[in-house]
């Protein structure tokens, strides 16, 4: 059941992280409906946590793709080498990798404890480097080219108020994947990230109607981005249409970064 208005990744196999709701679970379906074969990670252990991966991991399934759950706290020890190792036994290797788990906390910098700053930016932007680096050693010792991409955001360069350490952590994101892509390239392996704008979820437009409202009027395609937008992107990323583009962002806001401010 491959879409073929997208490129076809028949065969790739990949590890989506946070793949278990929201952004993850676009980005996986649009994988899937690329071809590819699917490692969907979740972070918890509570039985919501685990339905949600699994049911993801169904419905993959049910559009004929080949995906399993595999479960990670990424703020713990090893766990990310853990991860890899993992998808890589139950797929059979490892192509690529999409760094999508992260966490968005909101507190003012004046307001925000160390504990505080520390958990995002292991989270958000350590982890990302433990994954990497995993996922690049897998990939290097099949003797593959394979590919890596982050998903960023654009508080990379544009930041928003009370997401300071959110920020810093997008911001080291894109610096990453520049640097693992000179390192990396050698290999074969390519690093980009995907910068998402505002994307819509569920109850956002009830939550924060000012924000969506001032999001929509000032983005020059007039909308928010969805979960298979960035999808999308990073479908594109992973393709031969791509097999000389590294070390680069790619944007998914609707425009809003050419725009005089917010």
């Amino acid at each position: 059941m491959r879409d073929t208005g997208l490129p076809d990744l028949s065969g790739q196999r990949v590890l989506v992280t946070g793949a278990s709701g929201g952004v993850g679970s676009g980005i996986a379906r649009r994988f899937a409906a690329a071809g590819a074969h699917l490692a969907v990670h979740y972070r918890g252990a509570s039985a919501a946590s685990v339905e949600a991966a699994f049911a993801v991991v169904e419905e993959l399934r049910e559009r004929g793709c080949v995906a399993v759950a595999v479960r990670a706290d990424l703020g713990e020890p090893g766990s990310a080498a853990r991860l890899v190792d993992e998808a890589v036994r139950a797929l059979g290797g490892l192509d690529g990798l999409v760094n999508n788990a992260g966490i968005q906390p909101l507190a003012l910098l004046a307001e925000t404890s160390r504990e505080e700053w520390d958990e995002v930016l292991a989270t958000n932007l350590g982890a990302v480097f433990e994954l990497s680096q995993a996922a690049a050693a897998a990939m290097g010792a099949a003797g593959s080219n394979g590919w890596i991409t982050h998903i960023a955001s654009i508080e990379a360069s544009r930041p928003a108020p009370a997401h300071a350490h959110y920020a810093v952590a997008k911001a080291g994101l894109v610096m990453h994947a520049r640097a693992a892509a000179l390192e990396l390239g050698p290999a074969g392996i390519r690093v980009n990230t995907v910068s998402p704008g505002l994307v819509d979820r569920p109850g956002l437009a009830e939550a924060w109607p000012e924000g969506v409202e001032s999001w929509v009027s000032h983005a020059p395609l007039g909308r928010l981005a969805t979960a298979e937008d960035i999808g999308d992107a990073c479908v594109l990323l992973a393709s031969p249409a791509a097999s000389f583009i590294t070390g680069q962002d790619l944007a998914v806001d609707g425009g809003m970064l050419a725009t005089p401010g917010w």
